[in-house]
């Protein structure tokens, strides 16, 4: 009698991963990892169930983030330990149900407070997060769940408690939590466990088809290629050694009397995010045609406290002002005051399909470190507006410099903290920006809003700056 084999429903056809000269059957994991047993395990609980169409797939860094290559539902491949972010965004933006795909490195180390969060908030996600004590794709270094006195690459006498710590109990940690429905720990190391662990994962999924909130799943896996170990023996290993440490069973089951959770539906629709950014208080568009209008790409740097982000916001303002689209992208350090930042502003016509500058047109440097860090980035023919207090310098061959007295002329012209509205109405009379007068008028009221008494005050600083810049740029 010919033997028949179903494929598992919930799994692509084929895995073409490693491109047509391998067979397309072929799972990139290597021989007897217990990646291959859990996805099929988890597809077939999605075809069952009937939520295949509407699951999607959550995948970081590891071996885990390869999920996509053969979960034949909605995947989504993201940073190391971000996980839980992704997995609420998605939970609460669609009607969908979310699975969060984690090796131990990624969900116990670098994800562990996002994981623990996401769970005290009882996320509607079924987190299945799977345990074999190593990093695995990165050549088996100690993970946080690695056993005392287990051998791995940067362990090689074996973990010792004193100086490297204790393994991470997640489920524990888990069940320590007010909210989360279900929490379980699974092995897939031999048949009596892998038909426990496939009843454990159906009800996670099941829990997710009836919303009613956060399920966790450990699962302890095999990987004998980081362990040095045979199949049968990496087996025999989590029956024996991993289960004394982290011992099978239930820690949470509350499904019986869980209610789905209904939370309030988020509103992405135009009219709700013109509501809420108060677009209808926002002065009409300056009508500014320019057939000469070119994009500007604009990068602005300098100290935490010298209003480098507002002066890029400013700018930004006066782009929206004349009708131009216009992005705005900061980065500064963890420091309020006193740290570097910097921020990117791009004015088009078109969409804009990066924020990003890397070459600007126009550099604005307010301090020394700006200019030395980003001075080599400005486009030939390009401009670079620096404080002059920053002293000599020198400019790469083909780049315009301007030196402000940014401080010295705030001063002067009443504003003793306008040095950044200096340099704004320096860019407005160098015209490096192809944008109008009242674009800039309109730019500095808005930013002043809150506080009006200003607004007079800088528009008085910022025609001083023009007529500067008249009287003094070549």
């Amino acid at each position: 009698m010919e033997e028949k084999i179903i494929r598992t429903q919930g799994i692509y056809a084929e895995f073409p991963r490693k491109g047509p000269s391998a067979a397309p059957s072929a799972t990139h994991y290597c021989p007897g990892c217990g990646h291959g047993i859990i996805h099929k395990l988890i597809a077939e609980a999605l075809a069952d169930y009937g939520v295949q169409d509407k699951a999607v797939v959550i995948s970081p860094v590891g071996c885990a983030v390869f999920a996509y290559y053969y979960f034949d539902a909605g995947n989504i491949q993201v940073a190391h330990g971000r996980a839980p972010a992704v997995a609420t965004g998605v939970s609460r933006a669609q009607d969908c149900v979310v699975i969060s795909y984690q090796g131990d490195g990624d969900l116990a180390s670098i994800g562990l407070n996002e994981t623990l969060q996401a769970a005290n908030r009882g996320e509607k996600i079924a987190v299945f997060f799977v345990n074999n004590t190593v990093y695995g794709m990165t050549g088996g270094q100690m993970a946080p769940t690695t056993l005392i006195g287990e051998k791995t690459v940067t362990c090689p006498d074996g973990r010792d408690p004193l100086t490297q710590g204790y393994p991470t109990h997640m489920c524990e940690l888990i069940s320590t939590l007010k909210a989360p429905v279900f929490v379980e720990r699974v092995a897939v190391s031999d048949i009596k466990n892998i038909r426990n662990a496939r009843r454990v994962i159906r009800k996670a999924i099941e829990i997710q088809k009836e919303g009613k909130g956060y399920a966790f799943v450990e699962i302890l896996s095999p990987c004998p290629t980081n362990l040095g170990k045979s199949s049968v023996a990496n087996n025999e290993w989590i029956n024996t050694e991993m289960v004394k440490e982290f011992p099978l069973g239930n820690y949470r089951d509350n499904t019986a009397t869980a209610e789905p959770i209904v939370r309030a539906k988020s509103d992405f629709t135009t009219a709700s995010l013109e509501q809420l950014f108060d677009i209808a208080n926002l002065p009409a568009a300056i009508e500014h045609k320019d057939p000469n209008f070119k994009e500007s790409q604009v990068k602005i740097s300098g100290f935490g406290g010298q209003g480098v982000l507002s002066l890029g916001t400013m700018l930004t303002q006066a782009a929206h002002a004349a009708g131009k689209q216009v992005t705005w992208y900061p980065s500064y350090g963890p420091e309020q005051r006193g740290g570097t930042s910097n921020c990117s502003v791009i004015i088009s016509e078109d969409r804009i399909g990066s924020p990003v500058v890397y070459h600007p047109d126009l550099l604005v440097a307010m301090n020394r470190p700006s200019l030395e860090k980003f001075q080599n980035d400005v486009k030939p023919g390009g401009t670079i507006m620096y404080d002059a207090i920053i002293g000599d310098v020198k400019l790469p061959a083909g780049v315009r410099g301007v030196a402000v007295p940014a401080q010295e002329l705030a001063i002067q012209a009443g504003n003793p903290k306008g040095a950044n509205t200096i340099m704004f109405g320096v860019i407005l009379g160098l015209g490096l920006t192809g944008l109008p007068d009242a674009a800039f008028q309109n730019a500095l009221a808005a930013s002043f809003a809150k506080k009006p008494k200003l607004i007079p005050m800088n528009l008085e600083v910022l025609a001083f700056a023009q007529k500067w810049v008249k009287e003094n740029v070549k």
